[in-house]
């Protein structure tokens, strides 16, 4: 099996892809080995040390190592030898239901808006930030402000915050000018 590594905007995080495969129906953000403990990839990952996240997304996986601990020369064919062991034993991704964040409650009467937010998010936005190793998460539309969650590299990435307040914020104003601010969750 051959891995590919790609650096992320995040300097902590790198992206491996595999070459296959890896949650094409959704995505699983680990921040903590307590919550990995579904995934029998995300707690070999979190055994190492020095990660502090795991995303899968379609056809990769990103992970966020601890900038005080080992250097990436270190991790990174840790990182892959797990991989490579992971896919080829052919062990689940996941087992069981992991939880998703609660939405924010929300008003019926924008359903219509919120079809036309999810909509911008999924055909301009999330494939952008999956070529960055990460995701954004829909939490809600409450009251003109849209909620939402970087996941992955997204997570703590130094540009975060101008992503979403330049590039997310005003690409949702642009198209529905009911959007008036966008909150991280």
């Amino acid at each position: 099996m051959h891995i590919q590594t790609q650096p992320t905007p995040n300097p902590a995080t790198l992206m491996f892809q595999p070459g296959r495969p890896v949650s094409p129906e959704r995505t699983y953000d680990f921040d903590n080995p307590d919550d990995a403990e579904v995934s029998p990839l995300a707690s070999a990952l979190f055994s190492l040390g020095s990660v502090t996240g795991v995303f899968f997304g379609a056809d990769f996986v990103s992970v966020t190592r601890d900038p005080a601990g080992s250097d990436w020369a270190t991790l990174k064919p840790e990182v892959m030898g797990i991989l490579v062991d992971h896919f080829a034993s052919g062990a689940p991704l996941v087992r069981g239901e992991t939880e998703t964040a609660p939405r924010i409650d929300e008003n019926e009467e924008d359903a219509d808006i919120r079809a036309q937010i999810t909509e911008l998010l999924d055909d301009r936005v999330r494939p952008a930030v999956a070529g960055d190793g990460g995701d954004i998460v829909f939490h809600g539309f409450q009251e003109g402000i849209v909620y939402l969650k970087m996941q992955g590299a997204c997570a703590g990435c130094p540009s975060s915050t101008m992503t979403l307040k330049n590039g997310i914020e005003n690409l949702l104003r642009y198209y529905v000018p009911e959007v008036t601010e966008v909150r991280a969750v």
